[in-house]
């Protein structure tokens, strides 16, 4: 489940406040801050989006494709999407037996990560793990990639990403592990699935997969206090050419960003070395949202931006643990929220992909600790 980053310039922290006004105007760009100090400080240049975008009035209904919304269902008749996806009716929360552990967002209603919550702004703040801690790291990897593997036995045409999204809780309970995502911030399903022009966070609906389709399924597990975190991108029947093409180039530029963990290597290089690969195919990196720190929390420091000339912080040492997972699109970088306040969509309507590993920093180098463990590490698509 990817970080979204603090809009303050030059601020490169993990962003959870989203501006109060621009909530309620449904502005999604330049809203999210790290801190009240930080959108305090750039509060007198941001306020001017609000003025634009009530000047520019509502949205108009955008279903201008013809395309059937599924049982005619249509609960935000006045928004108007960028592409061709529509929302699907939704089943139920599911639920967790309580002789399995859960993160403390998954005790409370609200779904406040309180523990992410008290180091919030502390960028500087990356925890080196003790054997322990790395020990504890590489069951729950080892088993966040068990649970993605189980949903890729089931990922193909006429499946619905529900179907997905009780494949991967039911693995997530028989491994004894908190699927990572529930309840976080109150979000409703136990893995992320996000369907072609879907950047990431798309909530698992009974829309089925169709052929062409692509569709990134994005697993988090909670196991005796740490999580592991990663994701692949799927192709459904038989899709475009530009779509595998898209979904390829993700995942070199994944592959080559891990040719540079290592000892010593700054943060803020791992975006210099997706962008310039990404943009060498042709298509643009996503910003609005970054790798991050992750151990006992769920998202912590460091940020990893996946763009160029971004502004991290920190040098990579053994024993820092972090997730890369670029995310690349087939046009635009920028990105719209759905008014689930989850989806992330690509503003053009494009395709986007994404790959993510969990990456433990040793002595010599870096060890995949989510890496899948047949088919010498290679993804599914390529299968």
């Amino acid at each position: 489940m990817s970080a979204r980053i603090c809009d303050t310039p030059s601020c490169n922290a993990v962003a959870n406040l989203q501006c109060p006004k621009c909530k309620e105007l449904g502005i999604i760009e330049g809203s999210f801050f790290c801190s009240q100090e930080c959108f305090t400080k750039s509060y007198s240049a941001h306020k001017s989006a609000h003025k634009s975008k009530v000047s520019k009035g509502t949205k108009s209904v955008g279903n201008e494709s013809g395309l059937s919304n599924g049982e005619n269902y249509n609960p935000w008749p006045y928004h108007r999407f960028t592409g061709y996806l529509r929302p699907y009716p939704k089943t139920p929360k599911r639920t967790v037996p309580d002789t399995i552990k859960r993160p403390d967002y998954g005790q409370n209603e609200d779904g406040q990560p309180l523990s992410e919550l008290a180091l919030r702004g502390k960028s500087s703040n990356i925890c080196a793990l003790s054997d322990e801690e790395i020990e504890g790291m590489r069951v729950a990897c080892k088993l966040g990639r068990e649970v993605l593997d189980e949903a890729a036995k089931v990922i193909g045409m006429g499946v619905t990403t529900d179907e997905i999204d009780r494949i991967v809780h039911e693995a997530c309970i028989d491994r004894e592990c908190y699927p990572s995502p529930l309840n976080y911030y109150r979000f409703p399903k136990s893995c992320c699935t996000s369907v072609n022009e879907v950047i990431c966070h798309g909530i698992p609906d009974m829309r089925p997969l169709k052929d062409g389709d692509i569709c990134n399924v994005d697993v988090t597990v909670y196991h005796r206090d740490f999580h592991g975190d990663l994701n692949e991108t799927f192709f459904i029947g038989k899709v475009p050419e530009e779509a595998e093409k898209l979904v390829k180039t993700t995942w070199e530029c994944l592959q080559k960003a891990i040719e540079i963990v290592k000892p010593g290597t700054k943060y803020r290089d791992v975006g210099n070395i997706i962008q310039k690969h990404a943009q060498a195919h042709g298509f643009s990196v996503v910003r609005s949202y970054c790798g991050h720190g992750i151990h006992r929390l769920f998202h912590t420091a460091p940020s990893i931006p996946h763009y160029a000339k971004n502004k991290a912080i920190g040098v990579m040492k053994p024993g820092h643990c972090f997730t890369i997972e670029p995310m690349i699109s087939e046009g635009t970088w920028r990105d719209e929220i759905w008014p689930d306040d989850w989806t992330a969509v690509t503003q053009d309507g494009k395709l986007s992909a994404q790959f993510e590993e969990t990456f433990l920093v040793t002595d010599t180098g870096v060890e995949i600790l989510t890496r899948r463990r047949d088919k010498n590490g290679q993804p599914y698509f390529m299968d």
